[in-house]
């Protein structure tokens, strides 16, 4: 027969009723680590990534219980099941969550129910100084219970949820987990409502978001999937006298895949890209084999030669294609956009590029020479290759001129949106005389 409950007398009441959770200042760090290093059957440990300390004191400053929040775990099959949300939601929002590694309630004094109330004292702030101090809060706490030395009752008491028993894995690195074959008891707790319903959210609310801005793009396609998107890749006329370990269409299809990622696409951040890919990635890829047997990750001065000698013409008939290929054509009814953006970092030519809005499929580009020429004749280069009958096409102030206007209507057989600015006065005040102005402002 299990033995009642000890209720606290009056004086453990009054610990209790004063009892408060503070964040550990630096300088208390070590004596943390001591006291869990002689209580702790664990002892202390190495915190992994994002992390916080806390102290639980009654009113005279005494140390009664030690807290440790750091990274969650990365895989768990229960916690992700009970979340629900994707492989790649969980990469990208695991900062979301974290793992109360330690805690410590100090035997002396000994007093009933002091773990269940700082537990949900440190849990009512948690989210909070999380914001304070990361610039993000967290959803959801997770920790683990062993069976063999305790029952998780103070967790139960305090509103924390078991999900089940783990598989007997531990955390030795930031990524390297060993079987250790002592399956621990899963609890966890939301720190605010609707938690897994934002953790399986396809679209982060901005104040979340933060959290997948840090985690970097990586490819998440399958091998088969891979194979038929970069197909056509191959057509691309490869003029180097000698191929290495990189072909052409390789290093063209990893700037593809980046693209569909979301990634950077400067030559140093494809570098950091290409070496996200795996082994099975990077094969299908097209990358050859070096002489340990592995496939390698082109480097950035290798994406710097190819952007060099690639055909921009071919290029942008094959994105064409492969944009067919996944998302259909393009509507025919939709505005045309054509505008020239220059490079955010660096040295480079502009490029003009023709899209249709507001679907954002690609029609055309074509580099801009500035040293020799403006964007004005490339763009009524553009419109040759494009078939305009019947459409609308928009341009900004720079097209604004008479020969821009005649190859659209006379040529191309389409309308036209062109912006008119105060810096032409003979063109603005004819305008203004027939066209109302608009009731607010709007981007042309």
């Amino acid at each position: 027969m299990s033995k009642a409950p000890r209720r606290p007398d009056s004086g453990e009441q009054a610990v209790l009723d004063e009892v408060r959770v503070r964040l550990v200042q630096p300088m208390e760090v070590k004596c943390f680590d001591q006291l869990l290093d002689e209580h702790h059957y664990l002892g202390s440990v190495k915190p992994v990534g994002e992390r916080l300390h806390y102290v639980a004191v009654d009113a005279k400053d005494r140390w009664l219980a030690l807290l440790l929040f750091s990274a969650p775990a990365r895989h768990l099959k229960h916690r992700d099941r009970w979340i629900n949300w994707s492989t790649e939601q969980r990469r990208r929002r695991l900062s979301l969550l974290t793992n109360n590694t330690r805690f410590l309630l100090l035997p002396d004094p000994p007093i009933p129910n002091l773990g269940t109330k700082v537990l949900s004292l440190t849990t009512a702030r948690l989210a909070e100084d999380w914001q304070t101090r990361y610039g993000h809060p967290v959803l959801l706490v997770e920790t683990f219970v062993d069976p063999a030395q305790f029952c998780g009752t103070v967790y139960t008491a305090a509103g924390w949820v078991e999900l089940g028993q783990t598989e007997g894995w531990g955390r030795t690195r930031r990524d390297y987990y060993v079987k250790h074959d002592k399956p621990k008891r899963l609890f966890v707790r939301t720190l605010r409502r609707g938690a897994t319903r934002s953790l399986q959210a396809e679209q982060l609310t901005p104040e979340l978001a933060v959290v997948e801005e840090t985690v970097p793009p990586r490819c998440t396609k399958k091998v088969r999937e891979l194979r038929a998107l970069v197909e056509q890749l191959r057509a691309v006329p490869d003029l180097r006298a000698r191929v290495e370990s990189y072909p052409l269409w390789s290093l063209l299809a990893i700037q593809l895949l980046a693209h569909l990622a979301g990634a950077p696409r400067g030559q140093k951040d494809l570098a950091v890209f290409a070496r996200s890919l795996s082994q099975g990635q990077r094969r299908v890829l097209g990358v050859r084999r070096d002489r340990e047997g592995r496939y390698p990750a082109p480097s950035q001065p290798t994406f710097c030669r190819m952007q060099r000698q690639v055909s921009v013409e071919r290029i942008a008939e094959i994105l064409r294609n492969i944009q067919t290929q996944l998302r259909g054509a393009p509507p025919t009814h939709e505005l045309i956009v054509l505008d020239g953006k220059e490079p955010r970092h660096g040295n480079g030519d502009s490029i003009l590029t023709a899209v249709s809005v507001p679907s954002q499929h690609f029609l055309g580009c074509a580099r801009v020479d500035t040293d020799k020429t403006n964007e004005i004749p490339v763009a009524r280069a553009i419109f040759g290759e494009l078939d305009l009958v019947g459409r609308t096409v928009s341009l900004d102030a720079l097209h604004t001129c008479r020969e821009t206007a005649h190859d659209l209507v006379q040529d191309a057989g389409a309308d036209y949106l062109l912006t008119v600015k105060d810096n032409r006065p003979e063109l603005r005040a004819p305008i203004e005389k027939i066209v109302a102005a608009p009731e607010a402002d709007f981007s042309p």
